[in-house]
């Protein structure tokens, strides 16, 4: 692998129905011996590919900086949550369990958390090898197999995953991986013997999935897209809250679906919070993501570039005024000349009715709004068809959660932004989607609940 932007680098054959059939089949039989060992023989396993994850961190890293084109030091960090997220849901493998009640005449009843069966997981381009552990680890905890279908743009580094898997012990097709668009996705949702499917990506991708999982009264979890308000009030941390803005917007070259793109910002300290946020944006080096010193890498396609730089020449159209950033940009490096690069911007003189306030860009593009009243800016920030993430910066800690519990929001932070532990749920609200990924919440979504019902004595009948 060396990193050479627009180039290909590995061709890969898109599963059909045949071989989406075979890896279904693969993991169904795996199941059989999986879901029969004991939570603590899983979590065993899920430990080693744990350590194997941890052991490989650098190889894996550089692989999905050459797969998604984000630094390096990012990729390492998507690595680290990775093999956190194996160790968790080891460590929650072994004590799942159902509950036993006493009912009348010592009869009793007890529940028992069962696996769903063969789980379909569906991932999204911009955490490629970090999403496949989000959905992989709770379902193999709970004693489920998974098919995992990979973006197209990013099919790599979960092969990687996959022999991971393999190698720490799990049943052979245990973790099935196919590659493929769309009709390889609707091959998996259709599918007679997939019992779930955990879909990450796009609204109207996820609206269609909810649709064909639909026809076989199959569950699904969703996260989707968003267009999360960052508010910052006057009496914050300044410097912090700069950071913070920061983070919540040019992480991944802006392509996070959680980021707090529409930055609301009281107006007594619009001016000097404007001032500095440019300044730092002016400050990030882009270029060559293997190099340490790199803060931003390159966008993902020629496509998508495309589409970022359309909703920039639309806010200027439509009255926003493009404070730092927005053009192409052209490393030294001659090999990196191809790249999708863009310097990150900063759009001031927004307004809600604008579309590059209103959509999500899904790019390093931050929207500044200045705001007057709490009342105020909670009213605007919840007035989008989005509820997937927020963010309240103020040093007022009854105010942050007053504010925090009144936004309609999956997951809010206090002071901090695009903190992702895998001990707390992650999802959305509203057409953000539903169900949750990360913490003891995900185990609800990979598992089922058997009831059953002892009497004691003889059966009175009533006939």
């Amino acid at each position: 692998f060396k990193m050479f932007p627009g180039r290909v680098i590995c061709k890969v054959l898109c599963s059909g129905e045949k071989e989406v059939d075979l890896a279904v089949q693969s993991a169904k039989a795996a199941f059989r011996i999986w879901s029969q060992m004991s939570g603590m023989e899983r979590s065993r396993v899920l430990l080693e590919a744990a350590r194997i994850i941890r052991e490989q961190r650098e190889e894996i890293a550089t692989m999905e900086t050459i797969n998604n084109g984000k630094s390096i030091f990012e990729a390492r960090v998507d690595i680290d949550i990775s093999w956190q997220c194996l160790e968790y849901y080891a460590g929650l493998a072994g004590s799942l369990a159902g509950e036993h009640i006493q009912l009348p005449g010592g009869s009793f009843g007890y529940t028992r958390r069962e696996p769903l069966g063969v789980c379909v997981g569906i991932g999204a381009w911009n955490y490629p090898f970090q999403i496949a552990c989000w959905k992989s680890a709770p379902a193999l905890a709970c004693g489920n197999a998974m098919v995992f279908k990979p973006s197209p743009f990013t099919p790599v580094s979960v092969v990687k995953l996959a022999e991971i898997f393999t190698e720490a012990g799990v049943p052979k097709g245990l973790f099935n991986v196919v590659q493929g668009g769309a009709a390889t996705g609707q091959f998996l949702c259709h599918h007679p013997d997939v019992a779930k499917i955990s879909f990450t990506g796009s609204v109207p991708t996820g609206i269609k999935i909810m649709e064909m999982a639909a026809k076989g009264i199959k569950p699904v979890t969703l996260e989707l897209g968003g267009k999360s308000p960052l508010i910052i009030f006057s009496d914050c941390a300044l410097e912090n809250a700069v950071n913070g803005a920061l983070m919540a917007n040019f992480l991944t070259q802006g392509e996070v679906c959680c980021n707090g793109t529409r930055v609301f910002v009281e107006r007594k300290i619009l001016d000097a919070f404007t001032k500095e946020v440019v300044k730092r944006t002016q400050k990030i080096k882009i270029g060559d993501p293997l190099l340490e010193g790199t803060q931003m890498g390159a966008l993902i396609n020629q496509p998508h570039l495309d589409r970022v730089q359309g909703f920039i020449k639309q806010a200027k159209e439509q009255g926003a005024e493009v404070l730092c950033g927005g053009d192409l940009y052209v490393p030294d490096d001659p090999k990196l000349k191809n790249g999708y690069y863009m310097q990150p911007c900063v759009l001031g003189n927004c307004t809600d009715d604008m579309t590059c306030v209103k959509e999500e860009i899904f790019g390093p593009v931050m929207s500044i709004l200045p705001f007057d009243t709490e009342e105020e800016v909670v009213e605007r920030a919840n007035a989008t068809k989005f509820g997937l993430a927020g963010g309240v910066f103020t040093r007022d800690i009854q105010k942050a959660h007053r504010v925090v519990a009144a936004l309609k929001a999956g997951m809010c932070f206090i002071n901090n932004y695009n903190l992702s532990p895998v001990e707390l749920p992650f999802g959305g609200y509203k057409a953000s989607g539903f169900g949750r990924e990360n913490g003891r919440a995900a185990i609800e979504y990979y598992s089922q609940l058997k009831t059953v019902c002892v009497e004691m004595g003889d059966v009175e009948s009533v006939f």
